[in-house]
């Protein structure tokens, strides 16, 4: 699915822009994936995937941060979403996020989306610092926490896996 809208933010390959009601095609696609979803409380019926869709927009009404969806300069191709959502708002912590579909897997998205973000965050956003976690059997995800500096911190209970999830911190150089 190609799509071409404004990109707030840019990396070599990649454009953040902001979700849309009309974005359901492409929630659908990500947070419909069970392969996505396995290690976040998946899978997701289309009613979860609605909720989400609606709730990232709310956040960025709200909060003005979402984990926005990502688009393959190149071609326009749809990736996933990452982003920022509020952590600790009284102490300026947002939560930085990526869902990525799995034909970008292993290509350093993730790696490459986060840099921007965190520029993002501590810029634009003024964040004190970040925090991330991921579910304790994703040594994927651990390696790219570890490739953008977080710190592990603690062991926070997840809801929706009911697990401890190994939690990190990033805070401003």
């Amino acid at each position: 699915m190609t799509h071409h809208r404004p990109y707030f933010l840019k990396t070599a390959r990649l454009g953040f822009g902001h979700w849309t009601l009309d974005d359901l095609p492409l929630a659908n696609a990500l947070w419909g994936d069970p392969q996505v979803t396995r290690l976040i409380g998946g899978p997701f019926s289309p009613e979860q995937v609605k909720a989400r869709l609606a709730r990232e927009i709310d956040t960025m009404q709200s909060a003005s941060v979402q984990y926005w969806p990502m688009f393959w300069l190149a071609d326009g191709e749809f990736v996933g979403c990452g982003g920022l959502r509020p952590y600790m708002p009284e102490s300026q912590i947002l939560e930085l996020g990526f869902h990525v579909l799995p034909a970008y897997w292993g290509k350093g998205v993730a790696v490459e989306a986060g840099l921007a973000v965190i520029n993002f965050a501590f810029d634009e956003r003024n964040a004190k610092a970040l925090f991330a976690g991921h579910h304790p059997g994703n040594a994927a995800s651990r390696r790219v926490l570890e490739k953008l500096d977080f710190r592990f911190t603690h062991e926070e209970l997840y809801l929706p896996t009911g697990l401890l999830h190994p939690s990190y911190l990033l805070t401003r150089a």
